[in-house]
């Protein structure tokens, strides 16, 4: 039985192929298309999925959308209509966008995938989210969080779900709780990213890059907007936003006048902390230094209210493990809190948290819920995407001329890269299908040696060219993880395979990886096994035995504004536009001196 899901005309569209209740391909549409956060119809997408497994889209036994399109205009007319007039440029590009697009879904679907009326199911957004963590997770017995910006109506839910692998216990979610719009969690993130000069939907991980330069001294300004209950509950104070009535401006005059400024997205963000050498500039330094601040009251409020639901739920239902999705779930510093702030023994986040899940969502719950089917996947890795063959690198290589060297041998290659790197040169690393998900987890990434701090500045000014604040991630094999970060069972714990928990380095590890430990000595750390992805983790072993440090930065293999490269050309057009010293195409390896 082949489902695809599918999500799109919101942000991060994507599509997911589900055979027998196996993950068979995903993707983002932003990958093949490359627009950064692509929300248009993922037809790229729809197609890689379809080629994957070898089928057309009158093949397919059901289509399934992460959302029901209907509720969702309903509530973007009745918002718009109770807060009319202020609403009339809301009114004017919101609706239109939808009923040009999300009110035919249905249609659309029909005729580009050739499937009948009666093999399109709609999903609830946010039980897409639910059936996305939980039925890509190991657990039989689960609390679920989902926390978004705002689905239908729908912002934020608590539930409990259930499901054995043996068909022993049917399939079930049961959200019980809800909040619904306009108060949610997400908005209000995003109202603080775009008051600190960040896009909506692009910038929240760098409002939480800023927090750990800043101090919370504004937490008691931050729960003036929001109300947190100890039942897990919360409502916004909505004189200080103006995103229910509006389609261009998250806050308000009101939102100003209690915070000051808004923060030009113009203007270099540099504190004392973050770049000592600037710290004369001390007018520059003191306005950063109150952004900074607020970034982490922000922060700090957000992980209060998460905390909150994760005692709240547990209470409810006493489950031991916890599964989260929805884009807040992507905020990995409040994920390790949870896990060690609340009763839950293990947390699971499928790494496509966001959006873009709800497609892989969406093809789960249709399968298990509505269909009742037995459990088979657990999502262990992120490798859904795209390969190449050597064929297909080789033929686009010699046609552009680009010479390379070619490794027959697998462990000369990995000898090679780390020499390199021991040499401070940078390997953008490409290999295997590209990641589900907005991490790179070594096929698609950056490579280099942590031991230097100014590595960090490198990566991000010269490879980058992003804001020099901007943290990365350290990789480490799973083994040696304990040795270096303060993480508890961090051997057998799934949050730190997707890079999704910023967790402390041991006091005495501070200075081994300087190039990738926060501000504040944490490091949003990848751990790697063998059987999951052999180079990757004989690279980094092998770098370790070298040098005595088992880490290496990863990084995204993209430059800012763009999407993670998908395909050896996007490779070489970012290696020929960046920094990058090596290219590592699968077997072969392209040096700096081919983009002359």
């Amino acid at each position: 039985m082949d489902i695809l899901g599918v999500s799109c005309f919101y942000h991060d569209s994507a599509v997911a192929l589900l055979r027998d209740g196996e993950l068979i391909a995903a993707s983002m549409e932003e990958r093949l298309s490359r627009q950064k956060h692509d929300s248009g119809f993922p037809t790229r997408a729809i197609n890689f999925c379809l080629e994957r497994g070898g089928i057309t889209g009158s093949d397919l036994d059901y289509v399934v959308f992460y959302e029901k399109p209907m509720v969702k205009v309903g509530r973007i007319l009745q918002t718009a209509l109770g807060t009319f007039p202020r609403s009339w440029d809301f009114w004017r590009e919101a609706v239109t966008a939808y009923v040009s697009e999300k009110f035919w879904i249905k249609s659309l679907l029909q005729r580009e995938l050739g499937v009948r009326p009666d093999q399109i199911l709609f999903c609830d957004h946010h039980m897409s989210h639910a059936a996305s963590a939980f039925f890509a997770s190991p657990y039989e017995d689960a609390a679920v969080i989902t926390v978004d910006g705002v689905g239908e109506w729908t912002t934020t839910t608590m539930g409990h779900a259930t499901g054995t692998f043996d068909g022993s216990v049917q399939n079930n979610i049961n959200l019980f709780w809800e909040q619904r719009f306009p108060h949610s969690l997400g908005l209000l993130y995003s109202a603080f990213t775009a008051f600190l000069g960040f896009r909506v939907n692009n910038g929240e991980y760098k409002v939480m890059g800023m927090s750990p330069y800043g101090d919370p001294t504004m937490t008691d300004k931050v729960k003036q907007l929001i109300n947190l209950n100890s039942d897990g509950s919360f409502d916004l104070n909505m004189d200080y936003f103006s995103y229910h009535h509006s389609a261009r401006h998250s806050f308000n005059d009101k939102f100003v006048r209690l915070f000051g400024e808004p923060r030009v997205h113009s203007e270099e963000f540099f504190t004392a902390r973050s770049d000592p050498s600037r710290a004369h500039e001390t007018e520059a330094v003191k306005r950063n230094q109150y952004y900074a601040d607020i970034a982490r009251s922000i922060q700090v409020v957000t992980e209060e209210a998460l905390i909150n639901m994760a005692n709240a739920v547990y209470e409810k239902t006493k489950a031991k493990k916890l599964v989260m999705a929805g884009g807040v779930a992507l905020n990995s510093v409040a994920n390790y809190k949870l896990l060690t702030q609340t009763p839950f023994e293990e947390i699971y986040i499928q790494p496509a948290a966001g959006d873009d899940g709800g497609a892989l969502g969406a093809a789960l719950w249709a399968y298990h819920i509505v269909l009742g089917q037995p459990r088979k996947m657990v999502m262990n890795d992120a490798y859904y995407g795209q390969d190449f063959t050597d064929d297909q690198i080789r033929a686009f290589l010699d046609g552009k001329g680009i010479p390379y060297q070619y490794y027959e041998d697998e462990s000369a290659l990995i000898d090679r890269l780390v020499d390199e790197m021991i040499d401070q040169k940078v390997v953008g690393l490409f290999q295997g299908r590209y990641e589900w998900g907005p991490r790179a987890l070594g096929n698609r990434s950056i490579l280099a040696d942590p031991r230097r701090a100014e590595m960090k500045d490198i990566v991000n000014s010269k490879i980058k060219f992003r804001e020099p604040f901007r943290p990365f991630a350290p990789v480490v094999p799973t083994e040696r993880a304990a040795e270096y970060f303060d993480y508890p069972n961090v051997e057998n714990d799934p949050l730190p395979r997707f890079m999704l928990s910023v967790s402390p380095v041991k006091e005495d590890k501070l200075d081994v990886a300087k190039a990738t430990t926060h501000e504040g000595g944490t490091g949003r750390l990848q751990t790697i096994d063998r059987d999951t992805n052999p180079r990757y983790y004989d690279i980094v072993t092998r770098f370790g035995e070298a040098t005595g440090v088992p880490i290496l930065i990863n990084t995204s293999f993209n430059l800012r504004g763009e999407p993670i490269v998908s395909s050896p050309a996007d490779a070489w057009k970012t290696f020929s536009n960046s920094g990058i010293d090596w290219l590592v195409l699968e077997k072969f390896l392209v040096g700096s001196d081919a983009k002359k």
